[in-house]
């Protein structure tokens, strides 16, 4: 394994202006005295917390970004009403599980987006990520059955499928191109 280099300062731009512009959202002060103690803290932080790049692809196809934005509201919205009749209807009798869910991509940017879409939507939320194995482990509500798992690992690898078709590099659409052809199968 070869030594991780530090980014250059200009590639640890983009971090301090987020940080400078979180650390004025936290005080809800964005005053320039105020934002320059938050450039001061988070180029300290920068330079004791070492943070690997993220590697970008290069690419984003805006009609699927618009897409995937209508479906995760409808998304949010029908399991806001599952999860209120679950707690309504079915109380402390439904069962839960905790379920392992091996992502195709072994991009940190994506392993991250599948991960936060998830916890947004009501009734799921990870509780575990293997960086290594590019595995989530996935707290869903109202998975009793063998079935209603497959279910669930389904529903997370479209959303990673989705996620990869927004902004995942070509070697990653291909792959998923290859796993929705064998999936798929070529009678179907």
């Amino acid at each position: 394994m070869g030594t991780a280099t530090r980014p250059s300062r200009w590639h640890r731009l983009p971090l301090l202006i987020w940080l400078v512009g979180v650390w004025g959202a936290l005080w809800q002060d964005f005053s320039p005295g105020n934002l320059v103690f938050g450039l001061m803290i988070a180029l300290a932080v920068s330079y004791a917390f070492y943070l690997p790049p993220v590697e970008l692809s290069g690419r984003f196809n805006l009609p699927r970004a618009l897409a995937f934005g209508l479906w995760f509201l409808k998304e949010v919205s029908v399991a806001s009403f599952q999860v209120l009749y679950w707690a309504v209807a079915k109380g402390p009798h439904i069962r839960n599980a905790v379920i392992a869910v091996p992502l195709r991509s072994r991009s940190d940017l994506i392993m991250t987006a599948v991960g936060h879409v998830l916890s947004l939507i009501p009734g799921s939320l990870v509780v575990e990520v293997d960086r290594g194995t590019s595995t989530l482990y996935v707290h869903a509500m109202n998975a009793p059955t063998p079935e209603s798992v497959e279910r669930v690992r389904a529903g997370i690898q479209d959303i990673e499928a989705r996620l990869i078709r927004i902004m995942g590099s070509r070697e990653e659409l291909a792959a998923l191109a290859v796993a929705v052809r064998d999936h798929d199968g070529p009678g179907r």
